[in-house]
C-alpha cells in the first residue's frame, strides 16, 4: 500500500499498520516521515526501539529477525527499526525482509520501519520491496527539484505563520531564496526557521529574506549537467562558480557534461537512423529528469552540431589533464565553462536561467 508523504500525517491519523517502508533521498523529509512514524507508534504504546543498520555483506539478519520476533523485557510494544543505507539488502537481506513482511501482518505488538534510499525501477520490482509493499505501508520521498523549491519554501514558511509579498516581489524573493540553498534541503529548513526566529508572523520582505538567507547551496556535477540541458545559462554558470569554490574534482565536472553529450550524440545518430525516440532513449539508458530534458533538447540539435560538441569534450578532456590546446584557456575551470555555455546557450529558452 503506497501512500504519498503528504497524506502520511492523514493516514496515521486513522490508525497504525505494523510495517512502514520509507524510500529516498531527501535526508530531511525521509527524517520528518520517519519522526512522524515514531511519534504516532509511541502515543499508541511502542515505547521501546530498537536499530540496526545493514551495510555491507556480514550484516547480521539472524540479530534483525531475532529482534522482531521477542518480546520486549520493559514494554508491550516495541519499533524495529531497520535502515538499508546502500539500498541493497544482499540475498540474505532480501529473504529476511520478505520474513519481515509476512510475520508483521496480524502482529501488534511490533512496528517495523524500514528506511531506503531512492530505489531504481528494477529494485522497486524485486521481490523483497514487493513484500514489504504488498503487506504494509511504502512512503516515497520524491526529490525536491531546483523548479519546486521555491514553493516548497513558500509552503514552510506559511506553516510557521510567514509568506513573502505577493506577485512579482515575493517571487523575486522565493527565487533569491531557492539560489541560495539549491541541493541543500536540510539547510534551506534551518533558513526557514531562521526567519522565525527573526521576524514576527506576517509578511516578509526581499531585504528580510536577503539579509538573513546564507549562501548554502550545494551542488553537483551531475546537477550541473541538467542545467546545461535545460538550457538554464545563469543557473550553470553560478553552478560551476559554486562548484569550483567547493574544490569539486574537475575531471569529475568534465565527465557529466562529456557523458550527457555523448548521449545526445548517440540519440541523434538512432533517431537519424529511423529508430523512434522512446526507443532510442531507452538502449541508451536515459530516464527520469535526463530523459525530458533530452527529450526537449534533441528536435533543437542535429548530428553536426553534436559532433563538434564531441569533438570540444574531447579537447576539454586534455586540458583538464594537462595538455594545451589551440583556441580554448589552459585552466581548466575556464575551458569547463567554455563548453557548458555553449551548449547552455545554444539551448537556452527552455525555463528560468
Amino acid at each position: 500500500m503506497q501512500v504519498a508523504a503528504a497524506q502520511l500525517a492523514a493516514h496515521l491519523q486513522k490508525g497504525l499498520r505494523s510495517l512502514y517502508t520509507v524510500h529516498g533521498d531527501e535526508a530531511l523529509l525521509v527524517q520528518e516521515a520517519c519522526d512522524a512514524i515514531r511519534q504516532a507508534a509511541r502515543a499508541q504504546g511502542y515505547t521501546e526501539r530498537t536499530v540496526h543498520t545493514m551495510a555491507g555483506a556480514h550484516a547480521d539478519w539472524g540479530a534483525v529477525l531475532a529482534s522482531g520476533g521477542s518480546m520486549s523485557l520493559f514494554a508491550d510494544r516495541q519499533i524495529v527499526e531497520v535502515r538499508i543505507p546502500g539500498g541493497k539488502p544482499g540475498k540474505d537481506g532480501s529473504q529476511a525482509l520478505q520474513q519481515l513482511a509476512e510475520s508483521a501482518e496480524g502482529n501488534d505488538s511490533v512496528l517495523t520501519l524500514i528506511v531506503l534510499p531512492r530505489l531504481d525501477g528494477m529494485t522497486l520490482k524485486g521481490a523483497w520491496f514487493g513484500a514489504l509493499d504488498a503487506r504494509g505501508v511504502t512512503v516515497k520521498i520524491e526529490t525536491v527539484e531546483r523548479p519546486a523549491l521555491p514553493g516548497w519554501i513558500a509552503q514552510r514558511l506559511q506553516a510557521q505563520g510567514q509568506h513573502v509579498a505577493p506577485g512579482e516581489a515575493g517571487q523575486r524573493s522565493l527565487q533569491f531564496f531557492a539560489d541560495r540553498v539549491e541541493g541543500n534541503l536540510l539547510a534551506a529548513h534551518q533558513e526557514i526557521q531562521k526567519l522565525a526566529l527573526l521576524y514576527p508572523a506576517g509578511e516578509l520582505s526581499f531585504e528580510q529574506v536577503e539579509g538573513a538567507v546564507l549562501n548554502v547551496a550545494r551542488y553537483t556535477p551531475f546537477k550541473l549537467a541538467e542545467a546545461v540541458l535545460a538550457g538554464q545559462v545563469r543557473r550553470a554558470q553560478r553552478m560551476l562558480d559554486g562548484l569550483q569554490a567547493e574544490g569539486e574534482a574537475p575531471v569529475l565536472v568534465h565527465w557529466a557534461l562529456a557523458e550527457d553529450i555523448r548521449t545526445l550524440h548517440r540519440v541523434r545518430l538512432a533517431l537519424d537512423a529511423g529508430s523512434p525516440l522512446p526507443m532510442a532513449l531507452r538502449a541508451s539508458r536515459v530516464w527520469g529528469v535526463r530523459e525530458k530534458l533530452m527529450e526537449r533538447a534533441l528536435p533543437l540539435l542535429g548530428a553536426a552540431t553534436l559532433g563538434k560538441w564531441l569533438d570540444d569534450a574531447h579537447t576539454v578532456d586534455g586540458i583538464v589533464k594537462g595538455l594545451k590546446a589551440d583556441g580554448w584557456p589552459t585552466d581548466p575551470w575556464q575551458a569547463l565553462q567554455q563548453l557548458a555555455m555553449r551548449v547552455a546557450q545554444t539551448l537556452a529558452g527552455g525555463g528560468r536561467q
